[in-house]
């Protein structure tokens, strides 16, 4: 169902063919919204866009999306003057957003104003929706303004290659109640870097309702090739971890569904962790840094608002952490902490003592005769193991292969026998560990 994404996302610029090119400025634009039919592309000139985005019973096909899209030359600037979200969408379907330039007044900006929005509970159905491209920035009013915002059940969205930049938080995706599960979807090489609160939190998910289309049978939903990042800035209603996933419903559709959590790279925390999960999870081929709170860790796994069901935890690189890896809540379903890299005061914290093998863990201070160029910089450091260090016998990944991209490493590249998310091999062309895109 995975691969599915990808083939019909490689169509849409071919499909697009068979609807209409139509062209729209600052002054027509929201005239030109209501005409749109399956297949058509709307390309907006660049300009400055006041009065937001509203895209309302807008509704492609899988073989023919519509798309709303910034110029090849200059900048599509969405604002919203208005007291209303800046980009809202109202019962849509396969409909991909491009090359926009979504943009928030800061911290003086209108109260309670997002940037990209779908609202309104079972009465706004919304999915297929693909946001690829785009510049969101500056919705930090408070730590409750969002960049990327779902509160109604949505599915099948694709979130690729965005800068989600200082915003209260950066994707909050479902319901503070568990009510609007977002479901199967991709959120892939996107930047988002200095939030009030989370990077990204995924919340935790009641009972799915009964509607058509929603998926009823177990897939997954992948977080992969991303960039999450924070500063020291306050976090005035509470410290946040820069990535946090809730459980899935306790039985019926979605029980049974899987956060696969993997090549990320996810810095920085001065007072909470880097990533928590309850639910299903595999966080695999990941690198993760910099948070020194005493009683935090890089990676949390415990029960939250639902509880921790399975854990696969491997193949990882962790540096300067004051913990590495905290399983505080015992598995319903088993947990693996297998072939991870762990420099930190506490590697290994309650539960994940007793059920982790094969990891190569020492003291934060230790890291410099293990890996290349170990540093809290970002663009200089390079966690990558020494030749000869942090090596092993052979991993058994037998229990992981139905997971997505489990034998491959933090650089897409083949696994080896080396323990943490470098395979051990050099490519000629490593990404940096910067504020960047990870392409």
């Amino acid at each position: 169902m995975i691969k599915g994404f990808f083939f019909l996302v490689s169509l849409m610029t071919t499909l697009a063919a068979a609807g209409e090119i139509k062209h729209a400025g600052p002054q027509d634009y929201r005239k030109v919204l209501g005409s749109l039919a399956p297949g058509d592309t709307l390309v907006l000139a660049a300009g400055v866009y006041s009065r937001g985005l509203p895209v309302t019973d807008c509704h492609g096909r899988a073989d023919a999306w519509i798309t709303i899209q910034g110029p090849e030359q200059g900048i599509a600037e969405i604002r919203q003057t208005q007291n209303a979200n800046c980009v809202e969408l109202r019962q849509c379907s396969y409909v991909a957003l491009k090359k926009l330039s979504i943009l928030g007044e800061g911290p003086t900006g209108i109260p309670g104003v997002f940037g990209i929005s779908a609202q309104g509970g079972l009465k706004n159905l919304v999915h297929h929706i693909l946001i690829e491209d785009c510049i969101i920035s500056d919705w930090n009013t408070s730590q409750q303004a969002v960049g990327i915002s779902t509160k109604t059940p949505t599915w099948d969205w694709i979130i690729r290659r965005n800068i989600i930049r200082h915003c209260g938080t950066g994707l909050y995706l479902g319901n503070s109640d568990g009510t609007a599960p977002f479901v199967h979807g991709i959120i892939e090489n996107n930047l988002v870097h200095d939030p009030i609160g989370y990077c990204m939190e995924i919340k935790y998910q009641k009972a799915y309702p009964d509607l058509p289309g929603l998926p009823t049978t177990a897939c997954s939903t992948l977080i992969r090739h991303n960039v999450f990042l924070k500063n020291d800035q306050p976090s005035p209603d509470g410290n946040r971890p820069n990535l946090l996933v809730g459980g899935f419903p306790d039985s019926g559709p979605g029980s049974m569904n899987l956060y696969e959590i993997y090549g990320n790279f996810i810095w920085h925390n001065p007072r909470e962790s880097l990533l928590r999960a309850s639910g299903r999870v595999s966080i695999h081929d990941n690198v993760l840094g910099d948070c020194p709170a005493a009683q935090h860790e890089a990676i949390t796994l415990r029960n939250h608002d639902l509880p921790l069901k399975l854990a696969h935890v491997y193949h990882n690189t962790i540096y300067a952490a004051a913990r590495g890896i905290r399983v505080g809540s015992k598995t319903q379903e088993g947990q693996a902490i297998v072939g991870n890299v762990i420099f930190a005061t506490e590697p290994l914290v309650d539960q994940a003592k007793p059920n982790a093998s094969e990891n190569v863990t020492a003291p934060v201070e230790a890291a410099g005769e293990h890996l290349i160029h170990p540093s809290l910089t970002l663009g200089q450091l390079d966690l990558r193991p020494r030749p000869g260090h942090c090596e092993g016998p052979p991993l058994d990944l037998t229990p992981f292969r139905g997971e997505t991209d489990h034998d491959q490493d933090f650089e897409g590249e083949p696994k080896s026998s080396t323990r943490g998310a470098y395979a051990g091999g050099k490519p000629s062309t490593p990404w940096r560990l910067q504020k960047a895109i990870k392409n």
